[in-house]
């Protein structure tokens, strides 16, 4: 057991990926908030979120010295209500300042790598696309085609497939049209990155690939599917458009250095993901299933464990749980790698309230270490 992050990153890492079992404990993203430094110091210059891409350009804009309030950033650069966390907010006011000493190259950039989508809805893709028709030139009335936003806003378009819009005329037209746009981008990349930046096309693209995504999203939710299989697309195309992001984001950050991602684990760990309640099932490949065979040694993946938790109610592990047996009272939190856990059986003290998946061992054996947060009340908030 260590607190090294070094030892963890080797010379082929490119992307670290950081998982973390719940959202709900917040010691997870102080730990985060620590590691960064030191990645920093070994070469990092990004850190990718679990929050919308496109939203995410704000709180790059502002950690790279752009106008702006704090406040204001967190509200509209953070999707799932991520702005409101501590150390999300922590996170950013310490990239602002660390950048304010930094050369432009070693300035750490923020990006986010999820579509823009809640659990029950996924907005229109016409501003998307809109923005990539205004930086092309072009005259396409998008909104036409895409009608009012609300009808594609409304839960109903997502878990009613008679209410889905995703198979409408419209909508082949509307991906059609993303399509054509996403190929001509490319096609005039020289003269508009002349005319431009290099900046301001990824930008576009990143909103092209935003607008196609939640297409797509609404394409899926249109299938007459019983509601595990419902479900289970959803969350598949959810976690392709992840995986998706995170090569291009690589791409963009190749030349400047690795890449921190911070997600939960069911996005993260090489291996099928799996989620159950009462009455649904899903089983998915996730965003780390689908790297990991595209990046090989190039991505390194860290599983969250937790012992207890005041946050989540959540009580000391019972003996030969995984969690238990990674418990050490010398330090708040440890580093372990996978192979080094020792044989366990899966804790059962959980209820899905706190949103804590346990350490399985399909888990450990498709990531490559662990970090086990044996006392959160002890980890400094920074």
């Amino acid at each position: 057991m260590t607190q090294d992050i070094r030892a963890f990153v080797t010379p082929s890492c490119e992307l670290l990926a950081l998982g973390e079992p719940t959202h709900q404990e917040p010691a997870f993203g102080y730990v985060r908030n620590a590691l960064l430094p030191r990645l920093a110091e070994l070469g990092f210059r990004s850190i990718a979120l679990e929050t919308d891409r496109v939203a995410a350009l704000t709180v790059d804009d502002y950690v790279r010295g752009g106008a702006g309030s704090l406040d204001t950033v967190l509200r509209e650069g953070f999707t799932h209500d991520f702005g409101d966390l501590d150390h999300n907010r922590r996170l950013v006011a310490w990239m602002r300042a660390y950048n304010r000493t930094r050369p432009p190259a070693e300035r750490l950039a923020f990006h986010g790598f999820d579509a823009p989508t809640e659990n029950t809805t996924a907005p229109s893709p016409r501003r998307y696309l809109e923005h990539a028709r205004d930086y092309l030139g072009l005259d396409l009335d998008i909104a036409a085609l895409a009608g009012a936003d609300e009808r594609w806003d409304q839960p109903e378009a997502i878990l009613d497939a008679a209410a889905s819009i995703g198979d409408t005329a419209e909508a082949d037209r509307l991906r059609v049209i993303a399509d054509d746009l996403l190929n001509l981008l490319h096609q005039r990349a020289p003269e508009r990155i002349a005319a431009t930046s290099r900046d301001a096309w990824y930008r576009t693209r990143t909103h092209l690939t935003a607008g196609l995504g939640l297409l797509r999203y609404h394409r899926q939710a249109s299938q007459p599917l019983e509601p595990s299989a419902r479900i289970t697309g959803l969350l598949a195309v959810r976690d392709t458009l992840m995986a998706r992001n995170l090569l291009e984001i690589r791409e963009i950050e190749a030349r400047r250095g690795p890449t921190l991602v911070f997600a939960h684990n069911l996005h993260l760990q090489r291996s099928t993901s799996s989620w159950s309640s009462a009455e649904l099932a899903a089983d998915w490949s996730c965003a780390g299933a689908i790297l990991g065979p595209l990046l090989g040694e190039h991505c390194t993946v860290i599983a969250g464990s937790l012992g207890s938790s005041r946050a989540l109610g959540l009580g000391e592990p019972a003996p030969g749980t995984h969690e238990f047996l990674l418990q050490d009272r010398s330090a708040p939190w440890r580093l372990t790698p996978a192979a080094a856990v020792p044989p366990g059986r899966t804790r059962t003290d959980t209820i899905p309230r706190q949103g804590y998946f346990p350490l399985e061992p399909a888990t450990l054996t498709a990531v490559d270490a662990v970090l086990h947060i044996t006392d959160p009340a002890a980890v400094p908030a920074g």
